[in-house]
């Protein structure tokens, strides 16, 4: 049976928000970017609002039909220069006492291949009830799909060592190396090249 996914709009931001911040809460680099956890429990979904309205506004968010999982996509054309200004914006609006929020986003700003166009999965959470179900993977395939169909590659940064483990599984592979946030975790950029 397969996974029913539809194309998010405005009206699905509170509940991609909630999603997201529910998804990320005990992930390793929401942990870095808020470190105490009652603040983290206030910020984040704060965050999770910023990195929403970013997509909706330029990108595509799919959503399962039942609300439990969603992704964040963005088509970055070559030669795309990153907003240089958008991680201290988001920190503004965020937090503006916490420079982690501003630095997660000029350090992966800074690893993002700009030399040929591609699908950039931002973020995709799943509620934490319904992990393990294959929704990700789902979610994922559909723009995979596509991608294969117009040659085009695809990008991320994962976040954490099961998450990096599901886009090896899809076809991604680590771009170089690792990202140390400083005196915190490890990202992974990952690079899939389309299937023929």
């Amino acid at each position: 049976m397969g996974v029913a996914i539809r194309t998010a709009g405005a009206a699905d931001r509170e509940l991609v928000v909630r999603l997201l911040d529910t998804a990320f809460q005990d992930d390793p680099v929401s942990g870095w970017v808020f470190p105490e956890a009652e603040h983290r429990r206030r910020k984040h979904p704060a965050l999770m609002a910023a990195f929403t309205d970013i997509v909706l506004a330029a990108g595509r968010i799919d959503l399962t039909e039942d609300g439990s999982a969603c992704a964040l996509w963005l088509s970055v054309p070559a030669g795309h220069d990153e907003d240089e200004d958008g991680p201290a914006q988001v920190r503004a609006a965020v937090d503006p006492e916490n420079e982690r929020v501003e630095m997660v986003g000029t350090l992966t700003a800074g690893i993002h291949p700009a030399d040929r166009a591609h699908e950039y999965l931002w973020m995709i959470g799943v509620a934490p009830e319904h992990q393990g179900e294959g929704l990700g993977t789902a979610l994922i395939a559909t723009v995979l799909d596509r991608c294969d169909r117009e040659g085009l590659p695809a990008y991320l940064e994962a976040s954490s060592a099961r998450s990096r483990a599901l886009y090896e599984r899809l076809g991604y592979e680590i771009l170089d190396r690792p990202l140390d946030l400083p005196d915190g975790p490890q990202m992974w950029p990952m690079w899939r090249e389309p299937k023929s």
